[in-house]
């Protein structure tokens, strides 16, 4: 697969799911991805949806019942707002390590000598072209090594939809926002995840499969199970609160206030949605009704 700094960096920040779901202890019991919202103040439904953020199109399912969302939505809200023209340049300046460090800073020879021949044999790009890459940018490489196709996100293709609708998509971060939380992850514990995919690259692809194959049925308890079994989870488990719950704290007021001012479409990592501190946790917990759409 040939590819380039330019393609993959599109598909960066969408691998969260996969980097953090793995660090998810549980999950709301229903099985579906989409959420009717409604309650205090919304004269109108806003929806929920949890994505699974990079697979090959074949595998990207959309649903009446979520077409009916979207196309019913006057708005649309992403982790990241994808339809900002700035949002590549600042993108591309923010996934470098500072201080010019590379990657052969933090590995040993061994270990740096084994990722670049796994980069170079997959992807046909070696370390000494996206060695400065920050390790999520070098996640996504794997990833991306495992999938046999041009990759396609259900980010992008939520945002071509609302803008084929003349709908304004919006972030419920941003980018620095998204990687101050991965920055609390030494860059070491980052690496060493990776570098065992390289090690083990048949069980890191099958435990890639397995993840999307139990999120195409919906099943999120199930996922749960999964992610927290992961061989791969880069040190996400140990970061779980600056990874998922302190984000999702921060989504619910710009959730409550885009849904109160027009019926919204919120779409963002599956991961982020059940859990005690999960996001149909807190909006229950301050009053919405959110009820599965099977």
């Amino acid at each position: 697969m040939h590819t380039s700094i330019s393609m993959f960096v599109r598909h960066i920040l969408a691998l969260f799911v996969v980097f953090l779901a793995a660090s998810l202890t549980t999950w709301a019991q229903d099985t579906t991805l989409l959420y009717r919202m409604t309650g205090p103040g919304l004269t109108q439904p806003s929806y929920l949806y949890g994505t699974f953020h990079l697979l090959c199109p074949n595998d990207l399912q959309i649903t009446p019942a979520t077409e009916n969302a979207i196309h019913g939505a006057q708005q649309m809200y992403l982790e990241l707002d994808l339809d900002d023209p700035a949002m590549m340049a600042q993108m591309q300046k923010s996934m470098f390590m500072t201080g010019g460090k590379t990657t052969k800073d933090l590995l040993s020879a061994e270990d740096y000598t084994l990722l670049d021949n796994y980069l170079k044999k997959n992807i046909q790009i070696g370390l000494a072209q996206v060695g400065g890459l920050k390790p999520i940018g070098l996640l996504s490489l794997m990833y991306m090594s495992m999938l046999s196709c041009q990759p396609a996100s259900y980010d992008m293709t939520f945002a071509q939809m609302a803008g084929k609708d003349k709908k304004e998509v919006l972030g419920l971060e941003t980018i620095d926002d998204q990687l101050a939380a991965l920055d609390k992850i030494p860059l070491e514990d980052q690496l060493k995840g990776i570098v065992d995919m390289a090690k083990k690259p048949d069980e890191a692809k099958a435990e890639f499969a397995q993840f999307l194959n139990v999120y195409k049925t919906h099943d999120v308890a199930r996922l749960t199970a999964a992610m927290k079994e992961s061989k791969f989870d880069a040190g996400a488990n140990e970061y779980e609160n600056s990874l998922l719950r302190d984000r999702n704290l921060r989504w619910i007021p710009v959730i409550e206030k885009a849904a109160k001012a027009k019926p919204t479409f919120f779409a963002f990592g599956a991961g982020h949605l059940g859990g005690e501190q999960g996001v149909l946790t807190l909006l229950r917990q301050k009053g919405y009704t959110v009820t599965p759409v099977n």
